[in-house]
């Protein structure tokens, strides 16, 4: 697996959310399904990075870290919002 950027990655959903079929793209599918299914994902995916970050080491830590920046942008995608607007707020 490449590794790609946040920025990389923010591209990539936008485009997946515009054309992808949410038969066989994620994204697609959980932008299609609306922010409540997404605001599960990631409620799920931050109990799971505390989680590694308690009782695994710092791989499996990292590991769920990226998921759920994933399901964040994914989230953003949904949304509308922009890294530039996430940004602004840092």
């Amino acid at each position: 697996m490449a590794n790609k950027t946040f920025e990389e990655l923010f591209t990539e959903l936008q485009q997946k959310a515009a054309t992808g079929d949410p038969e066989t793209s994620r994204t697609a599918e959980l932008v299609a399904a609306g922010v409540h299914t997404i605001g599960k994902k990631v409620v799920e995916e931050a109990a799971e990075v505390w989680m590694a970050a308690e009782h695994e080491g710092a791989d499996r830590t990292a590991e769920e870290i990226s998921q759920l920046l994933y399901h964040l942008q994914v989230m953003m995608v949904a949304r509308g919002i922009s890294l530039d607007d996430v940004y602004s707020h840092l």
